[in-house]
């Protein structure tokens, strides 16, 4: 039996096959169409305005302002090496938030064994503690590389040098560490934290109104 299809029959079904992609398209194209409105523009704009509207601070960044000029962020953390302020996580990209990273050095690496010790014997020593005491949250860097928080501990940890930098009593430096603690969220995600950037500023306030 001859099963070979002639030029005539071999058009035919080629005409058939062109006219189901047509078919095809112009549903798909309209679904790209529609999808796109919706996720891409009524979604964003959406999400957008009812942010701004609830959540204005968070929306625009958490910025931090003071006198009219913008000095940071409450998601950002910064770089302070002075030993008048508290001093934050260390950052493997120097808190540049283009950059988020960690170190990815595994924790046999030289170099991050060599980081640590350098920054445990730092901490130690201008906190007057011995290294054994040294929180692992002030030697490593963190996922992000601008962690804002540290652990209520390791504030409490440099009341004594902030305080005798700003000859101001140590009770009143611990309890302003006390009064920037932040709970853990509903009481129970995330654990209880203290914004550097935030302590600082109330330090700088503080400092001001004893002189």
């Amino acid at each position: 039996m001859n099963t070979l299809l002639s030029h005539e029959q071999l058009n035919q079904q080629d005409l058939a096959l062109s006219s189901q992609g047509h078919s095809v398209l112009r549903p798909s194209l309209g679904l790209i169409v529609v999808g796109f409105f919706i996720a891409g523009m009524l979604y964003a704009t959406a999400s957008v305005s009812i942010a701004q509207l609830i959540f204005p601070k968070q929306a625009n960044g958490s910025v931090i302002e003071l006198n009219g000029k913008i000095i940071g962020s409450n998601l950002v953390g910064q770089n302070f090496v002075s030993e008048q302020y508290f001093h934050g996580r260390p950052s493997a990209v120097s808190y540049n938030v283009d950059g988020m990273a960690g170190s990815n050095l595994a924790i046999s690496h030289p170099d991050l064994q060599k980081q640590i010790k350098e920054r445990t014997v730092q901490f130690a020593q201008n906190n007057h503690i011995t290294e054994q005491h040294v929180p692992n949250e002030m030697v490593t860097a963190s996922g992000s590389g601008i962690d804002p928080d540290i652990s209520p501990e390791s504030a409490l940890l440099q009341v004594k040098r902030v305080a005798q930098q700003h000859h101001l009593p140590e009770q009143r430096v611990r309890d302003l560490v006390q009064q920037q603690i932040q709970p853990a969220q509903f009481g129970v995600y995330g654990q209880a934290r203290v914004n550097v950037l935030q302590l600082n500023l109330a330090l700088d306030q503080l400092s001001s109104t004893t002189r």
